[in-house]
């Protein structure tokens, strides 16, 4: 992506329901960058998302729409800055 591109990629709402540490509805998903049943990392309109837990499942997912359900028992969701492609390698080979 451009620069001018992650520019107006943040400026995009985002939305992030969790429910009972079990039930996690969001909006503004740009890409699934890897998921397993500890670990999804998501490229969101407002940066990476790193969430980790235990039994994660992604129930559905609608990038059009930039929706995903995820279910699972979750302990902790954490955005990181990190926009570019160099970034997301060294989280996936960490």
């Amino acid at each position: 992506m451009k620069t001018e591109d992650n520019k107006n990629i943040i400026k995009a709402e985002q939305s992030l329901v969790l429910k009972d540490r079990k039930y996690l509805d969001m909006s503004g998903i740009i890409e699934v960058i890897s998921f397993n049943e500890e670990k999804v990392i998501l490229q969101t309109t407002q940066g990476l998302l790193d969430i980790k837990g235990q039994d994660l499942n992604i129930h559905s997912l609608n990038l059009d729409n930039g929706n995903i359900k995820i279910e699972g028992l979750f302990s902790s969701l954490i955005y990181t800055d990190k926009n570019t492609e160099k970034g997301i390698l060294k989280k996936l080979f960490k």
